[in-house]
């Protein structure tokens, strides 16, 4: 094998456009680093960062009374029934994420020589360098703070609220002041018509020099160095803790006083000589150990790993481009996930006007950025979704009640990180049908406690009462005694031949079935009965093409040519259809899969069309929607990617769910089986994937060549699992705290 993959990437040029911008993040704050060293922009953002725009006041509609005439209607073939079932309001969307401003700094014109940037992942250090001029920025896991040192003698500095998109009436104000602890600024955005706001604090401290002000910004002649310390404050009426907004224990309040923010800002520079290195040591401290647990090595070209990576982009068929982009996916999933997980965008924007308001879209987004975090070992990534998950139960609960007159909780489409209402629906977009999104939601919580081998109680306590909701709900049957999933709903498509609201949607029927039999197994209350309540349940329906319908009912007619590809969460992410156990079904979900058009080209297909071909073993289909990623220009220099080929739309979706893919296509598992090389492509014959965790409890490691493969597994308790490679299937007895090395054949 050749050396190590390159874990981090660099450009010979700066960025001009905030989108090839470098980024760092601790999953609270972010920043954007981009610019040149006479006019370097770093746009500072912060995960609850959202617009009024009226969804802080919407309610979920109020039409349990009307759901069981509506139930008549479909069941008695009525195609458009649930179009009617609203309360009339219009489409309202979830408050939009937005930046808060950029810290810009400027110095005398000069011409610039020898320039180079870089992003370390291993650190979060976003480097720009040049003759002259030094800039090295990362944001604190460890303070939740951005950091910034500058190396150049003569600045000015200054926060810019003016960012693209901006509304223009917003209220703002400035303060600078100098203070023992060194210069601190202020700027205090509050929204047009609305009690809510927030401040951007920046503390900054000279060595050397002059510091004069020049309000609202600072000029700095003559320095040896500059450090700068800047924080997002925001402010609803009560204040921020770090379990989110409206949490006690903030620093801030509604009006933050300079000299206290100041004070806390100095206090977090040791006492020493390089106070940037201190901070950079306890950051890395965290962030350096979460970054390292996986890695991937495909046996690149030493040269092409050694290009910049607007270079690397011009190679799609390149190992060492999907080696970066893995190192990448991990290095900002990890950046974006803490106090929430990664929003449409992560936690990065430099626009106002985000595409679909920079949400949490949950019907397919969410849960595909944060698909490798049980497998890649990131718990990080799974706790900020569980955070998001249990701070809104309440909230769902009020869905399940005012939308179907139901106990238990419903999962809302799309969330703007504070409510977890549904509200945003419309008469082509009948979200609020939704009921498969807590089971989804849920998945990757479930996944995570298989792999670390214990239950999370507050796992349990959601599991119960999404079955609770299907207690409930699932009350009508048809002429054979099984129960009926109406109205349903198979996000975001419809029926060739019915509306968007139909019955027995593919997923509905997937997520019920597990939601139940995972609360059972979860909770022993009603254990039985949640059993018997599933098998209640319709199988799935193989259609007159062979293929796994997308509603079960029959004479609904399946539409192909869709982004979504909902009707197979059976294969993936769930185990309910896979080759080994239900061959027949695994057969006709294949065929769907062959049937499925890519629509609008949307990133989040083609990879999740990967996924579940990987599940369906067929190493050649993953490749081909790999290249589909790969060759249609979806990333920018940042290697941050784009919703639709050719750079259009700023969005984390491939850049995040990227690295699943990989892992998917080398090693699956479950509680009791262990798949190894399920669907290599054959344009990767030499690898290793060092680290993964399985969800029988075990870290691998996986090393292969052309002629043979190794894995190391390293299980933290006994149990004996069903070992599957291209040879077959064999059993595995795995002892806690004994190594097992298996040698295979040629795979």
């Amino acid at each position: 094998m050749s050396p190590g993959p390159v874990h981090g990437t660099w450009e010979p040029r700066p960025a001009a456009r905030w989108e090839d911008a470098f980024l760092s993040g601790n999953g609270h704050h972010g920043a954007m680093v981009f610019g040149d060293p006479n006019d370097e922009q770093i746009v500072v953002t912060h995960h609850t960062l959202v617009r009024p725009n009226g969804g802080e006041h919407s309610r979920p509609p109020e039409l349990a009374a009307q759901l069981p005439a509506l139930q008549d209607r479909l069941l008695a073939g009525e195609p458009a029934a649930a179009e009617s079932f609203t309360d009339g309001r219009p489409l309202q969307w979830v408050q939009p994420f937005h930046p808060a401003f950029q810290v810009r700094l400027r110095r005398p014109s000069t011409e610039t020589h020898h320039y180079r940037r870089s992003v370390d992942f291993a650190t979060g250090v976003a480097t720009a360098e040049c003759e002259g001029w030094s800039s090295r920025v990362f944001v604190s896991r460890a303070d939740d703070v951005v950091v910034q040192q500058v190396t150049t003698p003569d600045l000015d500095i200054a926060l810019d609220h003016r960012l693209p998109g901006a509304p223009h009436d917003l209220a703002v104000g400035h303060g600078a002041v100098l203070t023992s602890e060194g210069a601190l600024f202020t700027l205090r955005v509050r929204y047009p018509g609305s009690d809510r706001a927030y401040t951007g604090v920046m503390l900054v401290v000279v060595t050397g020099g002059l510091t004069t002000l020049t309000p609202p910004g600072l000029r700095i002649t003559g320095a040896e160095s500059v450090l700068l310390l800047t924080r997002v404050l925001r402010h609803t009426g009560a204040p921020d803790g770090p379990d989110g907004p409206g949490a006690p224990g903030a620093p801030g309040g509604d009006d933050p006083d300079a000299l206290v923010q100041a004070r806390a800002l100095g206090d977090l520079i040791p006492d020493d000589e390089d106070p940037y290195a201190r901070l950079l040591d306890r950051h890395t401290a965290l962030h350096r150990t979460a970054y390292e647990r996986v890695t991937l090595d495909l046996g690149a070209d030493p040269a092409e790993r050694g290009l910049s990576g607007s270079e690397l982009l011009t190679r799609p068929d390149s190992p060492a481009l999907l080696e970066r982009l893995f190192a990448a996916g991990r290095y900002h999933l990890l950046s974006a996930s803490g106090l929430l997980p990664p929003r449409l965008v992560g936690l990065w924007t430099g626009d106002w006007n985000t595409a679909w308001a920079g949400a949490f879209t949950n019907d397919a987004n969410l849960n595909l950025q944060t698909s490798s975090a049980a497998a890649a070992a990131l718990p990080e990534v799974t706790e900020a979704h569980a955070l998001l998950i249990h701070r809104q139960l309440d909230d769902w609960a009020d869905n399940a009640r005012a939308i179907f007159g139901a106990r238990g909780v419903v999962a809302p489409p799309h969330s703007d990180g504070e409510s977890g209402l549904t509200y945003h629906f419309s008469r082509e977009y009948p979200l609020h049908l939704w009921t498969a999104g807590a089971d989804w939601l849920l998945k990757p919580l479930v996944d995570h406690d298989e792999t670390r081998g214990e239950r999370d109680p507050r796992t349990a306590h959601a599991l119960a009462q999404v079955a609770l909701f299907y207690e409930d709900f699932l009350t009508r049957t048809d002429d054979d005694g099984h129960v009926v999933v109406v109205p349903s709903y198979s996000p975001e498509n419809r029926p060739a031949n019915a509306s968007w609201g139909a019955i027995n949607a593919a997923m509905d029927l997937s997520a019920a079935r597990h939601a139940l039999r995972t609360a059972a197994a979860y909770n022993p209350d009603r254990a039985e009965a949640r059993r018997a309540l599933a098998d209640r349940l319709p199988p799935h329906r193989i259609n007159a093409d062979g293929a796994l319908a997308e509603w079960a009912w029959p004479g609904l007619d399946d539409t192909y040519d869709h982004r979504h590809l909902s009707h197979l969460y059976g294969v993936w992410p769930l185990d309910e259809i896979n080759p080994y156990d239900t061959p027949d079904l695994a057969a006709a979900a294949y065929r769907a899969l062959e049937l499925r058009g890519a629509e609008n080209d949307s990133a989040h297909g083609h990879l999740h069309h990967a996924l579940i071909a990987a599940r369906l073993r067929d190493g050649e289909r993953v490749a081909h929607a790999l290249g589909q990623v790969l060759k249609g220009d979806f990333f920018h220099a940042s290697l941050m990617s784009a919703h639709y080929p050719n750079r259009n739309v700023y969005n984390a979706d491939a850049a995040h769910t990227l690295p699943a893919v990989l892992v998917e296509m080398l090693v699956q598992s479950t509680p009791d089986r262990l798949v190894l090389l399920p669907a290599l492509p054959t344009a990767y014959p030499t690898g290793r994937l060092l680290g993964i965790r399985t969800r029988f409890g075990a870290e691998l490691d996986l090393t292969w060549n052309q002629h043979e493969a190794t894995a190391v597994i390293r299980p933290t308790r006994t149990h004996r699992v069903e070992l599957r490679t291209s040879s077959g299937a064999e059993p595995l007895d795995l002892v806690a705290g004994e190594d097992h090395v298996l040698a295979l054949g040629a795979w």
